[in-house]
């Protein structure tokens, strides 16, 4: 090759190197640019609009996100840019969305594809409800008819229902569906594995931007619009759902009991001087020890027909194996496993490890009429008024929260647990809640 071939591919080369950071930094600027108008019709997300830093991504032909990177083509953002800024908008806001929500992270056993549609009809839901200049289009038929059936189902909607809704849509191909409202990519998605016993964690970062969010709406007082009201229960719902696991230990309180604790003293001087002074040792071990202990806990299931048996069993089942888990069961220990309607049906008292697993082996649902909540803590005060319980740590009260709540607030922790949305408007400001998913349930996670 001559100095003169050499010097043109050189310089070639380098003209292709400067073309290529020209269109990323072209490409950049047209994500701030969005960015910026987004920020101008949604001040509440200004921190999570800006949360993810830019990467560079060929071969992918919208946007997509891990929860820290934005990855774009910039090949793809030159070509779409000029033509229909709107959809890039709105693609921007579908995928922060998505993150506010911790749809990637929410997976858990269901089908991946149908999760990821359930998840981008939620979002497109959403934007297509908004009046803002930056994201509004014109909402074709299919998508009319699409929100239509899912308003008519008549519960809160989030990403949860509508893939269980998805799933009895024989009037709909989901193929069809998952070409309308398909957006941002989800390649990048965390996805959880077969063999994974602990389901795919929301990241920090995003839990509490998804705080922030709902802080910013709340002092700036954007509830007036369906889509923002939608939007703030669909974050209230995301905060009250936590690890069931850590929820539970709430429950359990700290004691001390009699029993040498060998992490409290250094083993080296205490048989230091036993050798040297005979029977003297320089440092005592510690009696007591610290430990996680329920002395009495009360476990209530609403049987009223609008409960699920085969669901309120996996509850138990979870309940028993994570106090198992969590906590140092002795004979000391009470647990009543109450099941109430309008009326106490039932009070299962085990002691032991033993007698807990004897009565999940042997339980059955007595169902009954409608629910009532009141007789379950009139039936508590009653124990413990004559002194059957003692030291009680906490009630768990397991319900769909369609029944009538006690005026007046218990002398001990209580906590409604929820296995569906419920109206947070009618539980009492004294109670502690939790919303956990049938799947946390169902496979006890």
């Amino acid at each position: 090759m001559t100095n003169i071939e050499q010097s043109n591919e050189k310089r070639q080369r380098s003209q292709a190197v400067t073309q290529t950071e020209w269109e990323q930094y072209m490409a950049e600027k047209i994500l701030r640019l969005i960015r910026h108008e987004l920020y101008m019709d949604f001040r509440y997300m200004d921190v999570a609009l800006s949360a993810l830093s830019y990467q560079p991504k060929e071969g992918i032909d919208t946007l997509g996100t891990e929860g820290d990177h934005l990855f774009y083509s910039a090949d793809h953002l030159l070509r779409v840019y000029p033509k229909n800024p709107v959809y890039l908008n709105r693609c921007y806001l579908h995928m922060i969305l998505h993150l506010i929500f911790c749809h990637p992270w929410l997976q858990g056993s269901r089908n991946a594809a149908d999760w990821d549609l359930a998840c981008d009809i939620m979002i497109e839901y959403l934007i297509d409800h908004m009046e803002q200049t930056s994201v509004q289009r014109i909402t074709g038929l299919l998508r009319r008819k699409v929100y239509k059936r899912l308003e008519s189902v008549g519960q809160a909607l989030s990403a949860a229902i509508i893939y269980e809704q998805i799933r009895l849509w024989y009037e709909f191909d989901l193929a069809e569906l998952s070409k309308e409202f398909y957006t941002d990519t989800h390649a990048f998605w965390p996805r959880p594995q077969p063999e994974q016993a602990i389901p795919v964690q929301i990241p920090p970062k995003w839990d509490k931007l998804a705080r922030q969010t709902q802080m910013q709406m709340e002092r700036q007082g954007r509830n007036d619009g369906d889509e923002e009201r939608l939007m703030l229960k669909q974050i209230r719902v995301l905060q009250q759902r936590r690890s069931y696991r850590d929820f539970l230990r709430k429950f359990a309180s700290l004691r001390e009991t009699l029993q040498i604790d060998p992490e409290e003293f250094d083993l080296s001087y205490y048989t230091y001087g036993l050798r040297i002074y005979g029977n003297l040792p320089l440092i005592e071990p510690m009696e007591t020890k610290e430990t996680l202990q329920v002395e009495t806990f009360v476990v209530v299931i609403d049987t009223s027909y609008s409960t699920n048996g085969e669901l309120v069993k996996k509850f138990l089942q979870l309940t028993a194996d994570l106090l198992l888990e969590s906590v140092e069961l002795s004979g000391k220990c009470r647990i009543h496993i109450l099941q109430c309607d309008d009326k106490v049906r039932q009070d299962d008292v085990v002691t032991s490890k033993e007698e807990l697993a004897q009565t999940l082996q042997r339980f059955t649902l007595t169902e009954g009429g409608s629910t009532d909540f009141r007789p379950a803590f009139r039936y508590v005060d009653q124990l413990m008024q004559s002194g059957q319980i003692r030291h009680l740590q906490g009630l768990l009260y397991f319900t769909d929260g369609k029944g009538i709540y006690p005026a007046k607030r218990p002398e001990y922790k209580t906590a409604f647990i929820f296995a569906q949305d419920y109206e947070e408007e009618a539980v009492p400001p004294w109670a502690m809640r939790i919303r956990i998913d049938h799947e946390e349930i169902m496979e006890g996670k």
